[in-house]
């Protein structure tokens, strides 16, 4: 399994133990968040300081013969911070018992704030003061893991957004609006592509969209820091400190003002930035209209006043600010309630003028439950003030309510490859078929990726085999179970069930085989693909019966499970197994716990290869031809004679129309089931947080 793959089982189990520590404690989440994102933060700061330091060492000049000592602007320049031996997470996590712990935090904050002057007064320090030293130790220890030492990459700055991610759910700072889901900041960073000059927030929050860009600039092969300059605004001061720590950990910095958006404009980059991105609180009705009818960043004009000379509703105030910060070539992307797009009014009157400039590009639909704090549907919005001349009068509508993932019973979010598909239309919409292609031949040759991973793979720099090795766990859980089996008569309780396994292994291995082979021959034939759309639509059709196979190859790998299990359970309770000498109950155990954690190793990496396909299909599926068109339930490239036909609405479904409804045969059993299982994991977990409050509760109570 590949490394950032395994990551979220190791964002998962360190979440649950810091969440752990939080619930058997007296504290709340609202006292306990700042301090865990404080030691994630120096725990990531560790790593990179670490993955960059004996880099650094190498190419130090010497004097003398003796290297001169290591200073922060060697680290700078490697987007890595300088600890000092007290702020070292190691020095942190061997502190015995007796040492202050907290003291020693402290410190070690200090030194770091002490050396970087973005950083002073932003980390935290009083606050681990009202934390026992226990519970210090085993959070220091939680966040250390020894699996963590050994990976490489931005795997803590990952950890932090998780973290960051999981409070925001329990709206432990600001009602947990200080955070963006990911898959909906990434989305618009792909979009944007922002790749020089000024990235401006109005409205930051945590940073995540500073972040985003910057992984856009990476991806490029450059780096962020020499490419983009960060520009926030955030009227809350905590909050500002965990965008500084999060532009931090990733190596970055920003020049992040307090300021309450609406009436304060201290970066005065009106007509300046080259990017605007932001999620601004929606629906806000509090707005003095009298500070705001004159400021420079309304060039519509105010959207409405209600009696109380209030702003009736501040979302085309923040649409008109993003617009008016974007200078002759800049290009926005931000988030937007769903009411705006066909708002009436004077927000009506807003959107016209706004349509009327041709500078609105791209609207992109998304459904419920993709935020932690509200359940409501949005938009993304996107305005380019350079559009290219065939696209003035048009809109690119996207209504992507039918994408999504399902995280938990309340949250859904992309898949990074829903996301890139989306991105993909764009790329279509702005005439990038090469960037399309690209990404049709990497589905493809990704399916030929998972499937020889079937047969030689790697999980944690080990060598694994998930067919074979599961072939052969297969095996040995059939010679712990020989010695008694051949003890029983043909007419025993097991016979039938002995039968139908033994009837579907020989049908098994020769679908291995086949499927091994058929993989042999797409390989040979993808060393002469070619990259023309014809070509790799044929590729993609070609693929189709290696991912059936695949697919009937998880169906027939939990089968055998399933009847090894039931074959067990039969010898147990109706031919009195444990009573046999021939029966080793120990063996037979640890045989069937290996054979299931190689079916699932199995399972796991067969679907990776159905599911790329299904990625490659969908895109081919929806674009034949390697060019945007109009795609029903989907996408729409609108006149804008038929949006001003609709009173100016820039709501997609509005275009799009309805997705026709899916064939019966085309019925995704498996991601129904994945939904179940991810709605049944987490009433486990409620239930579980609730049994604890419950008992906390009871004992506080005396009962």
């Amino acid at each position: 399994m590949a490394q950032l793959e395994h990551i979220e089982a190791i964002e998962k189990r360190l979440w649950g133990a810091a969440d752990t520590l939080r619930a058997n404690s007296n504290y709340a989440s609202n006292e306990y968040f700042l301090p865990v994102m404080g030691l994630v933060f120096l725990r990531h700061a560790y790593s990179r300081f670490l993955a960059v330091k004996d880099r650094i060492e190498t190419n130090l000049p010497k004097r003398g013969g003796k290297p001169r000592p290591l200073t922060k602007e060697d680290f700078s320049q490697q987007g890595a911070i300088f600890l000092q031996p007290k702020a070292r997470f190691d020095t942190l996590v061997a502190l015995p018992d007796s040492v202050d712990r907290s003291k020693a935090i402290i410190e070690a904050m200090d030194s770091i704030e002490a050396d970087y002057e973005n950083l002073r007064g932003v980390l935290p320090k009083g606050e681990y003061q009202e934390l026992d030293n226990d519970v210090l130790g085993q959070l220091l220890r939680t966040l250390n893991p020894d699996e963590l030492k050994k990976v490489s990459g931005d795997v803590f700055g990952r950890i932090y957004e998780y973290f960051l991610t999981q409070f925001a759910d329990q709206k432990a700072h600001d009602g947990g609006e200080f955070f963006t889901p990911i898959s909906l900041v990434s989305l618009i960073a792909h979009v944007l592509d922002p790749d020089h000059g000024t990235v401006l927030d109005p409205a930051c929050g945590s940073g995540g969209m500073f972040v985003q860009s910057a992984r856009i600039v990476e991806e490029q092969g450059q780096r962020p820091t020499e490419r983009l300059t960060f520009r926030g605004l955030e009227k809350n001061a905590t909050t500002i400190r965990l965008a500084k720590m999060n532009l931090a950990v990733h190596g970055l910095e920003g020049d992040i003002q307090k300021a309450i958006t609406y009436y304060e404009d201290p970066h005065e980059l009106v007509g300046k930035a080259d990017f605007v991105m932001a999620n601004p609180p929606f629906n806000v009705d509090e707005i003095d209209a009298d500070k705001v009818k004159t400021d420079p960043r309304l060039p519509f004009g105010l959207p409405g006043v209600n009696k109380k000379d209030k702003v009736s509703n501040g979302n085309y105030v923040w649409i008109s600010y993003f617009y008016s910060y974007l200078n002759a070539r800049g290009r926005a992307g931000f988030v937007m309630s769903s009411q705006a797009s066909s708002a009436g009014g004077g927000e009506a009157k807003v959107r016209q003028k706004l349509m009327e400039t041709g500078d609105v590009d791209v609207m992109i639909a998304i459904r419920s439950n993709f935020f932690y704090t509200r359940t409501v549907p949005c938009e993304l919005w996107f305005l380019n003030r350079d559009k290219p001349q065939a696209h003035q009068d048009k809109v690119l509508m996207i209504d992507a309510r039918n994408v999504y993932r399902k995280v938990t019973r309340k949250i859904y979010d992309f898949s990074p490859e829903q996301q890139q598909n989306l991105v993909a239309i764009v790329w279509l919409y702005r005439g990038q078929t090469d960037r399309y292609l690209d990404r049709v031949s990497g589905y493809c040759r990704r399916i030929l990726d998972e499937g020889s991973a079937c047969f030689n793979g790697d999980e944690d720099g080990k060598a694994v085999r998930p067919l074979p090795d599961f072939a052969d766990a297969l095996d040995a859980l059939n010679g712990a179970l020989r010695p008694f089996l051949d003890t029983l008569g043909e007419g025993a309780a097991h016979a039938e069930v002995q039968q139908e396994l033994e009837g579907a292994l020989p049908a098994f291995h020769t679908d291995v085989l086949s499927f091994q082979q058929a993989l042999a021959e797409q390989e040979n034939a993808w060393k002469e693909q070619k990259a023309t759309n014809g070509e790799l639509k044929k590729a993609v059709d070609r693929l189709a019966p290696l991912a059936e196979s695949s697919r009937n190859l998880v169906k027939q790998t939990d089968l055998l499970y399933k009847l090894a299990a039931r074959l067990i359970e039969t010898c147990e309770k109706a031919c009195e197994a444990r009573q046999s000498d021939q029966w080793n109950s120990r063996d037979v155990t640890r045989a069937r716990k290996a054979t299931d954690e190689a079916r699932q190793r199995a399972v796991e990496q067969l679907k990776q290869v159905r599911y790329f396909w299904k990625q490659a299909h969908w895109l081919t599926d929806r674009f034949p031809d390697a060019e945007l068109c109009d795609v029903e339930g989907l996408v729409k490239l609108v006149e804008r004679a038929e949006i001003e036909a609709n009173d100016w609405s820039l709501t997609p479904g509005r275009y799009v129309g309805v997705a026709p409804e899916a064939e019966e045969e085309g019925f995704d059993f498996e991601e129904t089931l994945r939904e179940i299982h991810v709605e049944l994991e987490d009433l486990n977990a409620e239930a579980v947080r609730l049994a604890a409050a419950i008992k906390r509760n009871f004992e506080e109570l005396g009962v």
